[in-house]
């Protein structure tokens, strides 16, 4: 396969990029962004549901191909699915990217205190908007 790179929005805790290289692949080209139209909802993990009027944040990463099929073939990942999408960088022009989603959103009495809390310390260390960072302590609990 190619060892060309495109990118992915992730809203998770794949924003982390050590949590990625752990996971054997290296992203390059970081960029904060957001996208429209989508709500973050945690169940056992994170996914994104369409939402008219919403916004979801993250991280827009350059990968390969086969680092995003690595980082998905993990147990508990297999349910994702990639989806085309376009990222607003906070500094930058709209840019085309993979995003990938569960192809349901989690029922909503699923909850994950422990992984809200860990992708709201992720989002306050990349310093993203404080009122999105408190919302994730909402939707978890």
């Amino acid at each position: 396969m190619s060892n060309r790179r495109v990118d992915a929005f992730f809203y998770g805790l794949f924003m982390d990029r050590e949590i990625l290289r752990e996971a054997g692949v290296e992203p390059s080209n970081p960029r904060r962004a957001y996208i429209e139209e989508f709500a973050l909802r945690i169940g056992k993990r994170a996914t994104l549901v369409p939402s008219a009027g919403a916004r979801a944040y993250g991280m827009l990463f350059a990968l390969t191909h086969s680092e995003l099929d690595r980082l998905y073939a993990a147990p508990g990942l297999e349910q994702y699915r990639p989806e085309a999408v376009l990222a607003q960088p906070l500094e930058g022009t709209l840019t085309p990217a993979l995003c990938y989603n569960l192809r349901q959103g989690p029922p909503s009495i699923e909850r994950n205190p422990e992984y809200a809390a860990r992708l709201q310390r992720a989002l306050s260390k990349l310093d993203f908007p404080a009122e999105y960072v408190a919302s994730i302590g909402e939707r978890g609990a």
